[in-house]
């Protein structure tokens, strides 16, 4: 009789091996796709996938529901933008630093407010988001305000630049995988699902809600800093509110509390959203009605629903077989 400890192995290893396969079909597109208008989307696709995965561990997997990814992007790439228009750092310097610097202040933060529980957290992680986006924004002397910094580029060439998203997309999946199946990851799904009783069993809470708190901040600061060297400018527009609404609305789509649910909803979400791009106003109608659709009947997302799908094919037969 299989125990829930290799029932939740046997259904990481599943979700962890989907996800792989999701990243080799992405790998096999600049064969057959040239455009660099494609790439580029596919590029910001996984941008949003990265933050989608840092806002997953913090959400999905710990239960702390954060209002604050795409502040930390924004942050990390500030910091690589900063460090070389101040000071001239090559980005060897400005990306490690990205990742440290919103790593650190994750961590501070997470050990003032991670006591709070519910929309006392969220609040709390909203207003940091705000700002930090305000201060950026009027500080123009140092920043450059609204007028958005010049980042340096990695590289000149498009399909390089989708394989270098892929790689760390790769690395943060294996990372995560790794953490989940360690003791790490039981503790953090212990907590989620009853952070008292985890506490009465002797584990640290608050330790290891500041841990994925941080881990979260420091893989939307890499996200942050990759993209801004992609796009070679940065500005406050990176710290908005509306950039989270997306990344959780991916999260929610993709299937929370997985490995691949954040991959699969950021690629369908940012995709779609560029094919109703030319619609206007309307894909923020489509996008919050299908969060409100998924949240209300399908909870378990895309993901959880393929799996379900999956479980009652293969049972068919077993079915047919006890018949006859």
């Amino acid at each position: 009789m299989s125990t829930p400890r290799n029932l939740w192995a046997n259904r990481l290893r599943t979700d962890f091996r989907a996800a792989l396969g999701l990243l080799v079909l992405l790998a096999a597109i600049p064969l057959f796709v040239t455009s660099p208008y494609t790439l580029g989307i596919l590029i910001v696709s996984m941008y949003f996938a990265m933050l989608a995965m840092g806002w997953n561990l913090l959400a999905g997997f710990t239960g702390q529901f954060s209002l604050a990814p795409a502040a930390f992007a924004m942050l990390g790439a500030y910091t690589v933008g900063l460090l070389n228009y101040h000071w001239q750092a090559p980005l060897a310097i400005g990306l490690p630093a990205a990742v440290l610097g919103t790593a650190l202040i994750g961590w501070v933060l997470g050990r003032l407010i991670l006591r709070l529980r519910g929309p006392y957290l969220s609040l709390t992680t909203l207003s940091f988001a705000e700002i930090a986006r305000v201060v950026i924004s009027n500080s123009n002397e140092f920043t450059r305000g609204d007028q958005g910094l010049n980042v340096p580029t990695l590289m000149e060439s498009r399909v390089g630049y989708y394989y270098i998203f892929l790689f760390v997309l790769l690395f943060t999946l294996v990372g995560l995988y790794l953490l989940m199946r360690a003791r790490t990851g039981r503790f953090w799904l212990a907590i989620r699902d009853d952070p008292t009783g985890a506490e009465s069993r002797g584990i640290d809470v608050v330790r290891y809600k500041t841990l994925a708190f941080g881990l979260s901040c420091a893989i939307c600061g890499l996200a942050g800093g990759l993209y801004g060297t992609f796009s070679q400018l940065v500005s406050p527009e990176l710290g908005l509110l509306l950039q989270t609404g997306l990344v959780i609305s991916m999260v929610v789509i993709g299937g929370i509390g997985t490995l691949t649910g954040p991959i699969l909803g950021a690629l369908l979400v940012y995709l779609s959203s560029e094919w109703l791009r030319e619609l206007g106003g309307i894909q923020l109608i489509v996008f919050s009605a299908s969060v409100i659709l998924f949240a209300r009947f399908f909870r378990t997302g895309l993901w959880g629903m393929a799996t379900r799908w999956r479980a009652r094919l293969r049972d068919v037969p077993a079915a047919g077989k006890e018949a006859a």
